[in-house]
């Protein structure tokens, strides 16, 4: 198996307008890291995500998503609890609000014994995020459970920050993040939320601040995660593209201009290409690359992994970066 994430995925109910209004909702599968599952399986690789769903409608939908996209489903049923849903309300052309129901959620339940199982499948990486962390106290020795033994094993162990708000508080997540940090060889974050993982010069003036990434106070930062082992500091700037810290030097790739539809799971999909160019042997420039063409193919389609490239797709944004028609 070439890769295997963890977490919880919901379903997501997306309204095209002000949810007060009402209308049509779409049904989705929304989850950082199914996300992450559905778009490096699309370029080609075997990967397994574990989580726990409610035994329902929606744990189903779930379930009969993934592994269409040919995930190798590592779940559990909790037959007592519910799935997880979201709300996403389009309230502007720019503007996206999500309101989640997942409080006690069957996703929460997360355990060292799930670890154990989906762990059976041999990775070559292991992928997770801070939300998991951060949906429950189980969750959280969970996430740290399979963060260090993923780092024992040699596993290429991948932590994207993912700061939630409506989860947890900054210092909540500066608690348990930075600790766990220690375990990452691929460490993401975007330029505002690299300060819950990282010490430095300047990072918690940094922290919450986005377009801080690219001042002397992400270098001190990024040196500080550095020095406690991480191999590769990966930061996300949306627009303005992504920036890689290594012992090696510094990379930066600026975003690939595509008229924006949607943002929502847009950094997810950079995380997938850059995890599969490395998972394909990719230098950090390749992975970059990857990563931004990954990142233009979701914030030009809707939905949280639906419009995520095959490979054999990538091409299509560098060989029509101005958009047409293929006949």
């Amino acid at each position: 198996m070439d890769l295997l994430t963890l977490g919880e995925s919901m379903v997501s109910l997306r309204s095209a307008g002000p949810l007060s209004a009402g209308g049509s909702l779409g049904m989705h599968v929304a989850g950082a890291e199914s996300n992450v599952a559905v778009g490096v399986a699309r370029l080609g690789h075997s990967v397994a995500w574990a989580g726990v769903v409610g035994a329902d409608p929606h744990g189903e939908f779930i379930l009969r998503q993934l592994r269409s996209e040919g995930i190798a489903v590592q779940h559990r049923v909790d037959a007592q609890r519910a799935t997880g849903v979201m709300f996403l309300e389009r309230r502007t052309a720019d503007i996206s609000r999500a309101y989640y129901y997942r409080a006690g959620s069957a996703g929460s339940t997360i355990s060292r014994e799930d670890v154990d199982r989906a762990f059976a499948a041999s990775p070559r990486a292991l992928h997770l995020t801070g939300i998991t962390a951060a949906l429950s106290p189980e969750a959280r020795r969970t996430v740290e459970y399979a963060a260090a033994r993923g780092a024992a094993e040699g596993l290429v162990v991948s932590l994207d920050v993912n700061y939630r708000s409506k989860l947890w508080s900054r210092d909540e997540a500066r608690a348990v993040l930075t600790p766990l940090a220690r375990h990452a060889v691929v460490l993401i974050a975007s330029d505002d939320e690299l300060g819950l993982v990282a010490a430095g010069t300047g990072a918690d003036a940094a922290a919450g601040k986005p377009g801080a990434g690219t001042d002397a106070a992400e270098l001190a930062m990024a040196a500080d995660l550095l020095d406690r082992g991480v191999r590769e500091v990966v930061v996300k700037r949306g627009a303005a593209g992504a920036g890689v810290h290594t012992a090696a030097g510094r990379w930066e790739a600026p975003a690939i201009r595509v008229t924006s539809i949607d943002t929502v799971g847009a950094g997810d999909a950079f995380t997938a290409g850059y995890l599969s160019a490395l998972l394909d042997g990719g230098d950090v420039a390749a992975r970059l690359q990857r990563g931004t063409l990954a990142g233009a193919f979701a914030v030009s389609t809707s939905g949280d992994c639906e419009g995520l490239p095959s490979a054999a797709e990538l091409a299509l944004l560098a060989a029509t970066p101005d958009g047409s028609t293929q006949r």
